[in-house]
């Protein structure tokens, strides 16, 4: 195996561990974040009825300009604002396998900004 595989099998291993723990219930649903090599998304999810309640995301936004840091910020602050109007204020947090690092936590420090709590 390439060290590119290797590097994948480790991210999807802490995922798996992650998710085993984080789960999205009415009263505290699940802030997912997956961040690519260009953009940034973040989803409030309430696993028990299988819905979306809130997202927020780079992609088709003119306004997010910078780099992916100052990108992840932005998405924070704007997912905060849309769980502050859905009236959700804890959730718990998914960083999908990502370190708590860098642009990942850019997104949750603008997230926390704005009122979520986690």
């Amino acid at each position: 195996m390439n060290r590119l595989d290797l590097k994948n099998i480790s991210k999807h291993r802490r995922k798996a561990k992650i998710r085993k723990s984080v789960s999205g219930t009415s009263l505290r649903p699940r802030l997912s974040v997956y961040i690519s090599n260009t953009h940034v998304s973040a989803q409030i999810i309430d696993d028990e009825n299988g819905k979306t309640l809130a997202h927020a995301g780079s992609m088709g936004q003119k306004k997010m300009t910078g780099n992916l840091t100052q990108i992840a910020e932005l998405v924070g602050t704007s997912i905060g604002q849309k769980a502050k109007a859905a009236k959700i204020k804890k959730v718990s947090f998914d960083r999908n396998g990502k370190l708590y690092h860098g642009r990942l936590k850019a997104l949750a420090q603008a997230a926390r900004k704005e009122g979520l709590e986690f």
